[in-house]
């Protein structure tokens, strides 16, 4: 199991501990519910340096990434960031990552966790230009504080350095309590907030410095469970459950950030195809009428019983307060009011299909 720069920390504060994607990371706290409605209330601290960075610089960065993601890096300036993917050959997901524009010649990929290895493998072997690749995640530590009162605390700490006109997938350099960081107002949550880059050594004084400062907002310290619950509520992807190698983003809930007229990348042709036939299954959300949890991979049924497709995601979240999901469904069952059946553990439960998000933040 790899450790994260603030494993210490976590077990200080009494994290409970779990394995997630090879690294020892915290679950929780206090509690899931406590450490969600922080974030939806006022500001929660996760450790995200299990997180993978991944340089490409030179002449030609931005004809390499055009070719290997499927979103227009042509459209990104100087200090934007955009949400994207890496697809194989028949328009499956390799990863979902966020591309960093620093310069024409620099630019940097946040990616998950559990795909780093194999995504710098993937970018090196299909680089077709003269793009330099360099695998950084060993070098950074990275913070989300996310939350309605995120940038204040921000402010609080950096008035002069941090500059609050930054946009949604806007970022800045700054030096924030001595330490050079990269501070990023992206996030996982549907909450306002930043996440902030910096280097690995000084990962854990900035986090005992924004838990210190965010004290009189009442930050806490959150885990995978609250991180997992947030984002499922604001309907976010997560590779392994709704975005997968097997399964074509355009039946991933993604299809916008696939730029097919920009030109030519990899997968364009597959998409291509499968648009011109026409889409079999679409990604939809759902809630339960009848008592149960439905979960990743439990069946999905028409009411006449005939099998129309699986969960993806499902739980019972703190916000909506009611049991709720989202699953692949055939695309003549995915119209919102649309009544389904899920089985769960041998046991048929109603429900129905309804429009995503289920919570409709600031940036949901």
């Amino acid at each position: 199991m790899k450790h994260t720069p603030l494993y210490d920390e976590h077990v200080a504060l009494g994290g409970k501990m779990v394995s997630f994607a090879g690294w020892q990371m915290p679950v929780q706290y206090k509690g899931i519910i406590a450490e969600h409605s922080a974030v939806r209330e006022r500001v929660g601290l996760f450790d995200v340096s299990h997180m993978g960075e991944i340089w490409v610089t030179g002449e030609e960065a931005e004809r390499c990434l055009q070719y290997l993601t499927c979103n227009d890096v042509a459209r990104l300036r100087d200090g934007m960031a955009q949400y994207s993917a890496l697809l194989n050959d028949d328009g499956g997901v390799i990863d979902d990552l966020i591309v960093y524009r620093f310069a024409s010649d620099r630019y940097l990929l946040c990616v998950n966790a559990s795909n780093t290895d194999e995504v710098f493998e993937w970018i090196v072997r299909r680089n077709a230009t003269d793009a330099v690749i360099k695998n950084v995640s060993d070098e950074f530590g990275q913070i989300a504080v996310q939350g309605p009162q995120a940038l204040s605390l921000l402010k609080d700490m950096a008035p002069e350095a941090f500059v609050s006109g930054v946009k949604r997938f806007g970022f800045v350099e700054v030096i924030l309590e001595g330490i050079p960081t990269i501070i990023a107002r992206t996030g996982y949550t549907g909450e306002d907030g930043v996440e902030i880059f910096l280097p690995a050594k000084d990962t854990s004084v900035l986090w005992n410095r924004l838990l210190e400062t965010g004290a009189v907002y009442g930050i806490e310290p959150c885990g995978l469970g609250a991180r997992d619950s947030l984002r499922l509520e604001a309907a976010y992807p997560l590779h392994g459950h709704e975005l997968s190698k097997d399964v074509s983003i355009l039946e991933s809930g993604l299809s916008w950030i696939v730029r097919i007229s920009k030109g030519d990348f990899i997968g364009r042709s597959a998409l291509c195809a499968s648009r011109d036939e026409g889409m079999k299954n679409s990604l939809v959300g759902f809630f339960l009428d009848e008592p149960g949890i439905a979960r990743q991979g439990d069946v999905v049924r028409s009411k006449g019983g005939e099998v129309v497709g699986v969960v993806t995601s499902g739980t019972k979240t703190p916000t909506i307060q009611r049991a709720l999901g989202m699953a692949r469904v055939s695309v003549e069952h995915a119209k919102a009011g649309t009544p389904l059946v899920f089985v769960v553990r041998n046991r048929e439960i109603g429900g129905h299909v309804v429009s995503l998000p289920f919570y409709k933040g600031l940036f949901a």
